[in-house]
């Protein structure tokens, strides 16, 4: 990118620069150590592209080093095409060329043989069959009118109330708005909110598929750095003071990729900051029922005080089924009403069936969901215990809920290892499908959703794949960045 169109979207300190870098010496050259450990905080996401580092002497001071060794670092990464700098903007961060993104649509899928890792979604319940029954019965009802029920058919969006209700949040059926899945959802809002030129700040990594609706929509998603530590707040609040995004996308719950969920306290601070600056932030609820270790994350919403700025996604995609293609919107009425005036360009309305087998598996969802943690606790602890023994170098922390393990392969090679785990009957995502710039290649997401036996399959075809690669030492990151099971 020419300086000239540089853009910067958040300034990071000297003393916040390291706690990112962490503990970057080792022997050897000061400024070569410290160039390593920015260039993978770079790669990693956990210092985000657009970044205006600090300069050469803030830095040094807060390293506690000379400013020889920042401003020879800061050389090393201008020649390499990790940093630009202008008058003006100083020092930001970059990437040294154009990477593809690769979306878990592309390449092969459902060839037999290979064990697909490139969807993070279960199976359907064995109680699906019983709530089409259920539905069937109760469809009569609906057949005398015209099926067209753009905000959503009345029993299911008052199931879907008071599911909110019940987790603090009081809400009313006129604040709900039932989508074709979430994916729609968020379609609808980025289109309501943000058009060409617009920005639109996105968690980093975050759903692939979210990113190419804010591009789709013309929009520049800007990324907000989000890793095994969980969303960085302050950074958040810098960008938004920025930028001055049209919208904000989070997962605030178990969060794909990386599994890790918004504290209470951070919640309330994401609250605050919506309020503050006006910004409508949405808040991807979608794995929120599925945890299975410890308390579930409390609702994105709140107590829905400020439900102004305030809008959370749901959907029954991960929580019972992809197939029913059911999400849905909470948000204020104003805007419930004008996404559904919206979304007449699309679909008009969800199928009726399908909404009706969605009420019917909410008001039994206490017992599906309660087996469907088990069933997916069991699966992503015989998936940890198969990486431990068979890929014992790669890294991760153990997921409280979610559908995926987000691995830190300890060297850039992700793309490469997806692009010929297909050999050995396994097709992944590499880690850059999750960022918007060609980060991550030092990571993998691996579901634990499908069948124990093709687990077995999947990781022992990457243990071959990763032989065949031939990485012998992974290379040293940033503090944080590798968080040992």
């Amino acid at each position: 990118m020419p300086t000239g169109e540089l853009p910067v979207d958040r300034r990071i300190s000297g003393h916040r620069l390291a706690a990112v870098l962490g503990a970057w010496q080792r022997p050897g050259p000061a400024y070569v150590a410290l160039a390593d450990a920015v260039r993978a905080a770079i790669l990693s996401g956990s210092v985000p592209l657009s970044t205006r580092l600090p300069s050469e002497r803030e830095l040094a001071e807060a390293i506690a080093t000379s400013r020889t060794t920042t401003t020879a670092t800061y050389d090393v990464l201008r020649d390499e095409g990790y940093l630009v700098s202008r008058r003006g903007s100083g020092t930001v961060t970059t990437l040294p060329g154009p990477r593809a993104r690769v979306s878990p649509a592309d390449g092969v899928s459902g060839v037999p043989g290979v064990v697909d890792l490139g969807m993070a979604a279960p199976s359907a319940p064995s109680s699906l069959h019983g709530a089409y029954l259920a539905a069937l019965e109760a469809l009569p009802r609906y057949l005398s009118g015209t099926g067209y029920a753009p905000l959503g058919i009345t029993v299911l969006r008052e199931a879907i109330a008071h599911w909110y209700t019940l987790r603090g949040t009081p809400t009313t059926p006129d604040q709900v708005l039932v989508t074709t899945g979430a994916q729609q959802a968020i379609d609808l809002l980025v289109t309501a909110h943000a058009g060409p030129g617009d920005r639109v700040v996105v968690e980093h990594p975050t759903y692939t598929h979210a990113i190419d609706v804010v591009r789709a929509a013309g929009a520049r998603p800007v990324p907000a750095p989000s890793g095994q530590g969980g969303l960085d707040i302050d950074l958040l609040e810098s960008t938004l003071r920025q930028v001055a995004p049209r919208l904000v996308y989070l997962i605030p719950a178990h969060r794909n990729p990386t599994g890790t969920s918004l504290s209470s306290e951070d919640l309330s601070r994401v609250r605050a900051l919506a309020r503050r600056y006006r910004t409508t932030i949405v808040g991807d609820e979608v794995l929120t029922e599925l945890t299975m270790d410890g308390p579930a994350p409390a609702s994105f919403p709140g107590d829905g005080t400020a439900a102004a700025y305030v809008v959370s996604i749901g959907s029954a995609s991960k929580a019972f089924w992809g197939g029913l293609r059911v999400g849905w919107v909470r948000a204020h009425p104003d805007l419930v009403a004008r996404l559904a005036s919206t979304r007449s360009h699309a679909d008009i309305a969800t199928a009726v069936l399908e909404q009706l087998v969605v009420a019917e598996l909410l008001a039994q969802s206490d017992e599906l969901l309660a087996a469907r943690r088990v069933v997916l606790r069991e699966r992503r602890d015989l998936l940890v215990g198969l990486l431990l023994d068979q890929l014992p170098s790669w890294r991760f922390e153990v997921p409280a809920g979610g559908l995926a393990l987000w691995t830190d392969l300890g060297a850039p090679v992700s793309s490469a290892l997806a692009a010929t785990s297909t050999r050995y009957g396994v097709r992944v995502l590499p880690g850059t499908a999750f960022g918007v710039d060609g980060s991550f290649e030092r990571n993998l997401r691996l579901p634990f959703t499908t069948t124990p036996d093709e687990l077995r399959r999947a990781v022992a075809g990457l243990a071959d794949a990763w032989g065949a690669l031939g990485v012998t030492e992974p290379s040293a990151g940033p503090a944080g960045v590798h968080a040992m099971v």
